[in-house]
């Protein structure tokens, strides 16, 4: 991007991104659009910060990141929905075929830890670099490189595949999600 360039002007460009990170982190397509909408909001008010030249991208994924563990930190003192029909209301069985359903790899994607989750959608399916999935989590390198991999070989063994097994993934954002040998950046 130029130097004179306003950053304002690429925002719309990582929507379709910060939208599939905002489900991957709440499960939740209203807390998902909540999150985003936050978070473009927030890059608005504070895009005196960002340094021209770096990665727009990842520093967007990052107040995003921010904003989701401050909602959780916020709703631990909220009552939950404890019986959970509104979260019933919410959710909609996805049409998917192919010998891998999605809607299978959902809910064993949601039985990970947020952390794995996390590590898995910011470096299978958003295409960071494990540097910059470290840098934006706050972690070294290895342990995102641990979760990543804690987290794919856990999904194997919830969709019951075997090692070196070759799904049939029709949905590009799962196959990076799914797949065993992300390239080491």
């Amino acid at each position: 991007m130029p130097s004179n360039a306003d950053p304002r002007d690429e925002l719309v460009e990582h929507l379709s991104a910060l939208r599939a990170f905002a489900m991957s982190l709440t499960r939740n397509s209203a807390a998902a659009d909540d999150l985003v909408q936050d978070t473009i909001e927030k890059a608005w008010k504070n895009i005196e910060k960002f340094k021209p030249g770096t990665n727009l991208r990842a520093w967007l994924f990052t107040i995003q990141r921010n904003a989701f563990y401050s909602s959780r930190r916020k709703a631990r003192r909220e009552v939950a929905d404890v019986d959970g029909v509104m979260a019933a209301s919410l959710s909609e069985k996805p049409a998917h075929d192919g010998r891998l359903a999605l809607a299978d790899f959902q809910k064993a994607f949601e039985q990970l830890p947020v952390e794995q989750r996390e590590a898995l959608i910011l470096v299978g399916a958003s295409g960071f670099a494990y540097e910059e999935a470290a840098e934006m989590c706050g972690v070294a390198v290895g342990t995102i490189k641990s979760r990543a991999n804690r987290g794919r070989k856990r999904l194997t063994e919830l969709l019951g595949m075997a090692d070196g097994e070759d799904p049939v993934i029709t949905d590009a954002a799962t196959a990076s999600v799914m797949a065993a040998n992300l390239h080491q950046r």
